[in-house]
């Protein structure tokens, strides 16, 4: 008569055996991702935190630690705060567009109609196409000279066409401008996600409203909207991480001028650590993002957790 081992036997002897085949199949499917993450993410970040308590310039040999000489450094420098200020501005203002824009665009997109595909394809474009190219051509749209938008506003007699605006020559229209195409650039990416968000509501739960009389503002802002409140807390977020991060729009459009209105804490990194040759104090610029993103993604995924219990 054959005995069958008991549950407790049969995991002793595989622990015995050691790890199985599926194991190793989960590590060795998990580790490209891990060397991936360790060599672009975690290595570039520990030398962030090591060049901003040393003394470490562009080609220099040497490593002397000098604490937090960087760091108070830093905070004294008046285009610090100044780019810190420009920071907030930028990321706020955006998002607030791409918010609204995407909100909009995604209930346009959600009803069927014809050359929806098309529609859908034109609006992700801005977001699938190169980031460099789409700025390259808003600062020829925008051009001090050559200005298209300039001519239109010219032809619509909107402007004086012998003192057109200086869309990136004057601080307020600069700004303005980097945010407008940051947001332009920000707007597809965000729209998927709402849209995948509104498609995901049961069509039973409006139609239920609309028959008992809410209109589509009521239903949108009372129905719509909470029910979307996790969905928009990832858009939020995701963007606040890309733009507060980002300085490809203001490095191609403006370069931070003029007179650093236009700077934000990436591009000032940049332009201390790289081209000023100061790898410490560009170093200790890039380390105050780190606690203002953790600040903020730990308050957004608070938001969202609070709103699916709800």
């Amino acid at each position: 008569m054959a005995v069958i081992p008991a549950p407790a036997v049969v995991d002793a002897l595989r622990r015995r055996r050691g790890p199985s085949r599926a194991t190793w199949l989960g590590i060795a499917l998990f580790s490209p991702a891990l060397v991936y993450i360790l060599a672009l993410v975690g290595l570039p970040l520990v030398l962030a935190f090591l060049y901003s308590v040393g003394d470490v310039t562009v080609g220099s040999v040497g490593y002397r630690f000098v604490g937090l000489y960087n760091f108070r450094s830093v905070l004294a420098s008046p285009a610090f705060r100044r780019a810190l200020l420009d920071s907030f501005v930028f990321t706020i203002s955006s998002q607030l567009v791409v918010i609204v824009c995407a909100n909009a665009l995604a209930l346009a997109l959600r009803e069927r109609f014809r050359g929806r595909g098309l529609v859908r394809f034109l609006v992700l474009l801005p977001w699938v196409a190169p980031v460099s190219l789409g700025a390259i051509g808003w600062k020829w749209l925008l051009d001090s000279i050559y200005s298209v938008v300039n001519w239109v506003l010219a032809q619509a007699h909107l402007v004086n066409r012998f003192d057109p605006p200086m869309w990136l020559g004057q601080p307020a229209l600069a700004m303005a401008s980097v945010i407008a195409v940051h947001s332009w650039r920000m707007i597809p990416f965000s729209t998927v996600i709402l849209l995948a968000g509104l498609t995901s509501i049961p069509k039973e739960i409006p139609e239920a409203a609309a028959v008992d009389g809410a209109g589509f503002w009521r239903t949108h802002f009372q129905i719509t909207l909470p029910m979307m409140a996790p969905i928009i807390n990832v858009a939020v977020l995701f963007g606040v991480v890309f733009t507060f991060t980002d300085m490809t729009v203001v490095y191609i459009l403006t370069r931070g001028g003029p007179y650093d209105t236009t700077q934000v804490l990436p591009s000032l990194a940049f332009f201390t650590g790289v081209l000023g040759s100061d790898l410490s104090e560009g170093a200790a610029i890039s380390v105050f993002l780190v606690p203002i993103l953790v600040v903020v993604a730990i308050l957004m995924l608070r938001v969202a957790h609070r709103a699916e219990i709800a």
